[in-house]
């Protein structure tokens, strides 16, 4: 039976190294509090699926991101795959080039493979692998977004061209929508991985993004879960469990 690929990169808040870092502890802790999709490793649980967590912060290392900065628009405010400044703007440390060869070679290939692993895997056993990326997103847009829309929806979700079937992005509207829920496409934020040894080649790698709203399941400017936090992890399990029923006739 095809299993799901769950991403899952933006859930630790674990810096592995923070002597780099030119903000004191108090400020870099507020960063991560503010930028970790938190809980996205529980509420995205789901009995035998394959799971890639990247078990460090992305303010140390975005998986997310492209590792070129040329590739990956967020590295004009120097928050590419190496951060090197916070939403406000102001430089949180500086990286010299062996700091950032050391960073790839020890944590984002490392996490990349893994990935690529689970992809080769399910390419081996069923022919096909359907990723699901997995994150949350704030109610209101963090400074540095490139979508500052307001009103946002309760999900969202993201797509590829080459590797998101139509029929996908369908069943992913319908479901949230005949749940009374609002969705987003591509909107406020857009794509969803696909290991580069498949980018653009391969369409029996698919691949979905779907964020869900932090208002839906976690108390207001905190990390701690609301009352409504095993309502929404309930949706993401059926909606889940949907994909994987279907990705074999998508």
């Amino acid at each position: 039976m095809n299993k799901l690929i769950l991403h899952i990169p933006h859930a630790s808040e674990y810096i592995p190294d923070s002597a780099m870092y030119i903000f004191d502890q108090k400020t870099l802790k507020q960063e991560v509090l503010k930028l970790t999709d938190w809980h996205t490793d529980d509420l995205f649980l789901f009995e035998d699926a394959l799971t890639v967590k990247a078990n460090f912060s992305r303010v140390f290392c975005d998986v997310e991101r492209f590792p070129e900065d040329s590739n990956e628009i967020m590295a004009q405010y120097g928050m590419g795959v190496i951060y090197e400044k916070n939403d406000e703007g102001l430089t949180i440390r500086n990286i010299t080039p062996v700091n950032r060869e050391s960073i790839l070679k020890d944590y984002y290939w490392p996490h990349h493979e893994k990935l690529h692993q689970a992809v080769e895997q399910q390419l081996t056993e069923n022919g096909k692998a359907t990723i699901v990326d997995c994150h949350s997103f704030p109610d209101k847009p963090f400074k540095r977004d490139l979508n500052q829309n307001q009103d946002r929806p309760d999900f969202n979700i993201g797509t590829d061209t080459f590797h998101t079937p139509k029929k996908l992005i369908k069943l992913s509207k319908n479901f949230f929508n005949e749940k009374g829920f609002s969705v987003g496409v591509d909107w406020p934020y857009s794509g969803t991985i696909v290991p580069l040894t498949h980018y653009k080649k391969n369409k029996n790698v698919q691949s979905i993004m779907l964020e869900v709203n932090r208002s839906l399941y976690l108390n207001e400017n905190a990390n701690s879960r609301s009352k409504q936090y095993l309502k929404t992890k309930a949706i993401i399990q059926e909606y889940l469990k949907l994909l994987q029923e279907n990705c074999n006739l998508l």
